[in-house]
């Protein structure tokens, strides 16, 4: 039987990186799947690699920034399937990279928007569900703001430190009701947006260098710790940041 068998599971920012390993990771190991983004043309896409495959996938494209959105992705996954059981929760963006005094306040709240209120937005719709089917929710946060400070990213690090409080809490608010709330924190790891950041040799080598694998992951490393968190092999697993960073925490040469 396979890991996720019979199971109903949303991925939010699947179009690319990590949450479009996640979404066919997830489909291989016998998950109906909804995956959402912004780009309908990328979702198309990685619907018809699930559905070719012998997965089984729905895609709904919207703005999860936006409350009703959010309710609507729940009611549509709910319409397609009638349950669900996984949330992974992964949408994010960098955003406005640079020194703190030229952030302006519209830099800072399209990051938080994007990167902490989506998460909130998401799982306050998600939870009647998931509390149904005790169930479990993931987010994606990051060593950056946790374990590792980083410099010219004020905004982010808050974001993606907000979702690591989030996930305590809620974990703490729903545990008697069997949900579990996780947080995966990634190191570097080759997607679309990693490059926004290392976009020259020099700092694709400083990067790397940074890991105490002397390398970034791939999305599917990645991927392969979501399905942890998603199965019953993590059953006694929440509330946790679980890095899955290469060592980029503990290295110091």
């Amino acid at each position: 039987m396979k890991t996720l068998q019979n199971k109903v599971a949303i991925i939010t920012g699947a179009s690319s990186g990590i949450g479009r390993a996640t979404a066919k990771l997830f489909a291989q190991e016998g998950a109906k799947v909804v995956i959402t983004a912004r780009r309908q043309k990328e979702l198309d896409e990685l619907l018809e690699e699930i559905n070719e495959s012998g997965g089984e996938a729905r895609a709904l494209a919207g703005d999860i920034t936006i409350e009703a959105f959010a309710a609507k992705l729940v009611e549509f996954t709910l319409n397609a399937f009638g349950r669900l059981d996984i949330c992974f929760n992964n949408a994010g963006a960098l955003g406005h990279l640079g020194p703190t005094p030229d952030l302006t306040l519209d830099d800072w709240q399209h990051t938080l928007n994007t990167n902490l209120t989506s998460a909130f937005l998401c799982s306050k719709y998600q939870l009647p569900a998931i509390i149904e089917s005790a169930g479990s929710i993931i987010f994606t946060s990051s060593f950056v703001g946790h374990s590792v400070g980083m410099p010219q990213m004020a905004a982010y690090a808050a974001s993606k430190a907000g979702i690591i409080g989030l996930t305590k809490a809620l974990a703490v608010e729903y545990g008697s009701m069997n949900v579990r709330v996780n947080a995966l924190l990634p190191g570097g790891t080759e997607t679309p947006m990693s490059r926004e950041f290392a976009n020259t040799p020099e700092t694709v080598a400083f990067v790397k260098n940074l890991h105490a694998l002397k390398r970034m992951a791939l999305p599917t490393e990645i991927a392969k710790s979501a399905l942890y968190l998603a199965s019953d092999a993590s059953c006694f697993t929440t509330g946790s940041a679980m890095l899955v960073d290469g060592g980029v925490s503990i290295c110091k040469t």
